[in-house]
């Protein structure tokens, strides 16, 4: 039986906390306990936590907190990446001093996080972060990297095919347009006429969204769109099959539409963010770091986030 590795540690901690449910205005920096890992748990360090559109969506009311488990006193953010420090008994493959990234439901913007590595999924798991990937990159990868293979799964984008992607610039648009792109696709990315240059430094042919969109992006592949992902809302997934794509190839991520399948970070496929992780290190897949912030402006970065017009990524810093 593996002995449980525990290092001294201090008797309190900073969390990002809500007493009660809503925007950006409840969350809070409190001083609480500091968490012990236990059997089949490690505790990580936090030195960064990456925001995603989810964090504030399903904290915004009792209704959506329910689906996910979480009850007051809640805490915040998933994404982390930091180095571990306690390692509870049973649990092999990391040790004291091993720098990790992973995901620890709505929890994650605090001092230490407990998290089970043998979770698996975005909302309890653990992975070493290579070298060659800094903190603050590896705290964007969970959510945002799972949600954007899944959405790609879903639609199997590779070499011959026209890609649109809705919602392009975004957190999860980082990496879908990468990814895409790599799997030997054109992608075709809309966003407003501002990030049209942020879209073409992540491989992406721009085009503007809104009325008409059907129009311009024929104009820009007249040979035709084969698969399509949206990643914000429905309006993407209406131009695709005004184009003609078939619906088994129509993806999306934060709408419900009939025929068409609905991707979350639970689908991604074994090994995704590992191998995003390989990517990111072998300088082949970057993240745009839009911001950061110290964790006593939670309340600023989370407003920012919650804008959803945020070229790449959110990072706390702790």
């Amino acid at each position: 039986m593996q002995t449980p590795t525990r290092n001294p540690s201090p008797a309190g901690s900073r969390a990002v906390r809500l007493d009660s449910f809503g925007g950006p205005e409840t969350l809070a920096v409190r001083e609480v306990p500091a968490p012990q890992a236990g059997p089949g748990q490690i505790r990580v360090r936090v030195t960064a936590a990456g925001l995603n559109p989810m964090d504030w969506i399903m904290t915004a009311d009792a209704d959506t907190a329910a689906r996910f488990g979480l009850t007051l006193p809640a805490g915040f953010g998933t994404d982390y990446a930091g180095v571990v420090d306690q390692v509870g008994d049973g649990v092999a493959g990391f040790a004291p001093g091993d720098r990790v990234f992973g995901g620890a439901l709505s929890r994650a913007v605090a001092d230490f996080v407990v998290v089970d590595p043998a979770g698996g999924t975005a909302a309890e798991e653990a992975h070493h972060t290579p070298d060659g990937v800094d903190d603050r990159t590896a705290a964007t990868l969970t959510i945002a990297g799972r949600t954007a293979s899944a959405a790609l799964a879903a639609i199997t984008a590779g070499p011959g095919d026209t890609v649109l992607i809705g919602g392009a610039g975004g957190g999860v648009g980082v990496f879908a347009v990468q990814l895409a792109r790599l799997s030997g696709a054109r992608v075709i990315g809309t966003g407003s006429a501002a990030s049209a240059d942020h879209l073409r430094g992540l491989g992406a042919e721009p085009v503007v969204h809104g009325e008409g969109l059907a129009d311009r992006v024929r104009a820009l592949a007249p040979g035709g769109v084969t698969a399509a992902v949206d990643l914000y809302g429905v309006e993407a997934v209406h131009a695709a099959r005004e184009l003609g794509v078939p619906d088994s190839r129509i993806c999306t991520i934060a709408a419900q539409v009939g025929g068409v399948a609905a991707a979350n970070g639970a689908d991604a496929p074994a090994g995704a963010l590992e191998d995003i992780a390989r990517l990111v290190a072998a300088g082949r897949l970057r993240v745009p770091v839009a911001a950061t912030f110290p964790i006593g402006q939670i309340r600023d970065a989370a407003g920012l986030q919650a804008g959803r017009h945020v070229r790449g990524k959110v990072v706390i810093d702790l």
